[in-house]
């Protein structure tokens, strides 16, 4: 081990990737793709290949069992790993679970948590093949690897995007980020008097898009029945501006976003306001949306167009042109993605 100490927090969650796994090399041949997109790619057949990817949430990091419902959270735990075969425009398969869990926890806290892992299973029609568990010293983690399956044809990657290609974002962004600020206010307030009830009402919507957030698999049947392929395409899980940073980073080229298309729910908006935010900067910079970012040719914005499921927000531009959010007074801004960093 090197002398020197490097704070991982200087690098960030995909710049401590990317240090770590530089020198790996893929040496088998049915390995397609490995480190860097939403899911590697294994070879299946001439025509077909396996989708995987794997993810950690961790208590207290990732969730908070203080207004979390360990069904909620098993549900949102395959959700959000069966949202990265959609990225891949693939369809899950299988996944296996695998726990660690201190004795705080009884049986029955279990059983709850893999009611909601049996409910996601159900509606991603998806199946539970193995996994693992083991203690805990310091509460509970939740790790789920998803297997799915594309066409080699139909695979769209990070990677894929094209100058003069249009960006497409699907449903409305921000309400997940909305949703935690409210749950994070009422814990607060009961920590300081447990006698009072949380004010949740009026805040389904963005409270149910923080705590059981859905895949858009119906977005990759939609793209299908338009006979639309898209040219690369990414899930929102740390922010709209750290996806489009990550594909325009693997396709080399530069971008154009508009705050006045990003779609954002009227209650997200309200709910911004009241917490003094600016709603265009929660959509930006919120995260666990798991809509799908994604680009497609101009050729094909007629078969989108109209759709009430897509949004165009942008396009593609030569890399040199740079990334570049226009803000309602048509300013062009430096695009930085400030969302989520595990690190810091």
């Amino acid at each position: 081990m090197s002398e020197n100490k490097t704070n991982i927090s200087e690098l960030g969650e995909f710049g401590l990737i990317d240090h770590l796994t530089s020198k790996f090399e893929l040496k088998n041949r049915n390995s397609l793709l490995g480190v860097g997109d939403d899911a590697a790619v294994i070879d299946l057949s001439e025509e077909e290949a396996m989708l995987v990817s794997t993810d950690l949430l961790v208590e207290g990091i990732h969730f908070n069992l203080m207004y979390m419902p360990l069904k909620h959270l098993g549900y949102k735990a395959v959700a959000v790993n069966v949202s990265d075969i959609c990225a891949m425009n693939g369809t899950a398969e299988q996944i296996t679970v695998s726990l660690a869990v201190s004795s705080r926890f009884p049986l029955e806290a279990l059983e709850e948590l893999y009611e909601g892992i049996h409910l996601a299973c159900a509606f991603y029609n998806v199946d539970l093949i193995g996994g693992d568990t083991t203690s805990s010293v310091s509460g509970l983690a939740i790790n789920i690897t998803v297997m799915g399956r594309a066409k080699k044809s139909e695979i769209t990657y990070r990677s894929g995007a094209k100058e003069f290609d249009l960006l497409v974002v699907t449903g409305d962004l921000g309400a997940a980020y909305m949703g935690l600020q409210v749950l994070e206010r009422e814990k607060e307030v009961f920590k300081a008097n447990p006698s009072i009830q949380p004010d949740l009402d009026g805040h389904d919507y963005i409270i149910e898009r923080q705590l059981k957030p859905e895949a858009r698999k119906d977005i990759i049947g939609f793209l299908k029945e338009l006979d639309v392929v898209p040219t690369s395409m990414i899930d929102i899980s740390d922010g709209l501006a750290s996806e489009i940073l990550h594909i325009c980073k693997s396709s080399k080229v530069g971008c154009h976003v508009y705050d006045e298309k990003i779609p954002i729910d009227a209650k997200t908006s309200m709910t911004a306001i009241d917490f003094n935010l600016d709603p265009g900067t929660c959509a930006l910079n919120g995260g666990e949306d798991y809509e799908l970012l994604f680009t497609i040719k101009q050729d094909d914005f007629d078969k989108i167009k109209g759709n009430p499921h897509m949004t165009v927000i942008g396009h593609i531009t030569n890399e040199q042109d740079g990334v570049y959010f226009i803000d309602k007074n048509g300013s062009a801004i430096t695009l930085r993605a400030q969302g989520w960093n595990h690190f810091d």
